[in-house]
């Protein structure tokens, strides 16, 4: 079975995280799956809302070490940047159901959506600096915008969890409910956006957003650091230690 599950009914395309025995982490080919789905999205009249979703138990473990470190994104080309500039520039109304872990790119993507519902078990972290690495997806722009610039310095820079109900507060998270009911709750909130004018929504959506191009330069400059940084010092002992098992040492660097 596919490791992204697409399905689409009453006009909500979900995509599904379908890994669970590696909690969900994504590889190439997932990255490169939900873009094509995303693309297709775009373009199908029959898709009017987008949702991604996981497991009750977990969200996303973020990028899969190994296949990442075997197939880094090394072009503006990779699937992971494929994907990237399709959330961030989707018209469409865009939503995300999370319970459990939401790691790495799995928080960070959630800035691209435009409505977010968490399970209270739900815990989100951007640990980049941990890995000797910075942010992408534009969430050194988009955190500090919607966080304020301190908490969005505690978010990165110390790379700690933070959870539901804090998500809540700062506006990452519309509702917090049960891990069980988070995929449903998502489920209506899209088939009652799907009922509504495209058009409407679109526009809607467009006069909020503004202007993405911030977004995708933002992207674009992240990327090009996070593409050096993986091969510095620093990130080499992270992984390094990431696959050993071990604690990272960073006092010589």
């Amino acid at each position: 079975m596919s490791d992204i599950l697409t399905h689409t009914d009453a006009g909500v395309m979900t995509i599904t995280f379908n890994r669970l025995d590696k909690k969900n982490s994504i590889t190439s080919s997932m990255y490169a799956a939900m873009a094509d789905a995303v693309a297709q999205a775009v373009t199908d009249a029959a898709v009017k809302v987008v949702v991604f979703q996981g497991h009750e138990s977990i969200f996303s473990a973020g990028n899969d070490i190994g296949d990442f470190l075997n197939q880094p994104p090394s072009t503006q080309e990779s699937p992971v940047f494929r994907f990237l500039r399709g959330i961030a520039t989707f018209e469409k109304p865009l939503l995300a159901a999370v319970a459990g872990p939401a790691v790495g790119i799995g928080t960070t993507m959630l800035f691209h959506c435009d409505l977010v519902y968490a399970g209270d078990n739900a815990a989100f972290s951007m640990p980049f600096v941990n890995l000797g690495l910075c942010p992408e997806a534009a969430s050194s722009l988009l955190v500090p915008r919607m966080f304020g610039y301190h908490r969005a310095a505690e978010a990165l820079l110390l790379g700690e969890p933070f959870f539901a109900e804090a998500a809540q507060e700062v506006g990452l998270v519309n509702r917090v409910v049960p891990p069980t009911e988070v995929n449903g709750y998502a489920q209506a909130q899209a088939r009652k956006l799907a009922a509504k004018p495209l058009s409407s929504l679109i526009e809607t959506k467009r006069l909020m957003k503004g202007d993405t191009q911030a977004v995708l330069q933002k992207m674009a400059e992240e990327g090009a650091s996070f593409g050096r940084m993986l091969q510095e010092p620093a990130a080499k002992e992270a992984f390094g230690a990431f696959m050993e098992k071990r604690k990272p040492d960073f006092s010589k660097l």
